[in-house]
């Protein structure tokens, strides 16, 4: 378990690709249920482990993912990101270079429970929820751009579904418009950074991700 970071009442791992956060259908281990276990063990205690997850991260992704080893700790980071008092950063890679260096986009999105998928609209539409975030490109190769993203709003595959209405589907992304996926099923979307002041200390946190150590990654992630 790649451990981010650790005290009394938070854990930040970094997340592999492929792994699922909580359980489901599918029937896989899931991380919250692996915390649990590792932190019985290595802590030896007894009876039930409680492990919180105030957000989550689509399994084909990587990343930084923050759980709580506390009820007080949970239900303060949940009223954080009900505040957006909690800040996500992530990094992309895409093929096609977006319209400006810089941009923010509003969309309004939709989610199709029977695709899984949500679906995006330039206007506002009567149900339909609002999803903002910035992006910037921080670095690039001959056919792949590296971008940073400010998520404003946490929607249903808000940045897959952004990003492709732009015509900058991620690298790997089928779902969302990508030609081919990646080796290894992930698409090339990560959690780069969490921010936010420390829910029992009342001290601001940042918590790092490194790039995943596929050769692109490396390679953009050391010109970004």
């Amino acid at each position: 378990m790649d451990i981010l970071y650790e005290d009394n009442h938070l854990i930040a791992i970094n997340k592999r690709p492929g792994e699922i956060v909580q359980g489901d259908k599918t029937g896989d281990v899931c991380i919250v249920d692996e915390v649990k276990a590792f932190l019985k063990k290595r802590d030896n205690k007894p009876g039930n482990v409680f492990v919180g997850l105030p957000h989550r991260l689509d399994r084909p992704t990587s990343g930084v993912l923050l759980l709580t080893k506390t009820d007080k700790a949970l239900a303060r980071i949940n009223k954080l990101i009900h505040d957006r008092e909690f800040h996500k950063t992530y990094w992309v890679i895409v093929r096609n270079k977006p319209p400006k260096d810089s941009d923010r986009l509003v969309h309004w999105l939709q989610k199709n429970e029977k695709q899984n998928k949500s679906f995006a609209s330039n206007v506002e539409k009567s149900g339909w929820l609002k999803a903002e975030l910035e992006y910037t490109v921080i670095a690039s190769s001959d056919n792949y751009y590296l971008l940073e993203i400010k998520l404003f709003t946490g929607r249903h595959h808000q940045i897959r579904v952004q990003l492709a209405e732009i015509g900058c589907p991620i690298r790997g992304d089928l779902k969302y418009g990508f030609e081919r996926s990646n080796r290894d099923g992930s698409i090339s979307l990560h959690a780069r950074a969490l921010e936010f002041i420390h829910p029992i200390k009342n001290e601001p946190l940042k918590i790092v991700a490194p790039a995943p150590k596929e050769n692109l990654w490396q390679v953009l992630s050391c010109r970004g």
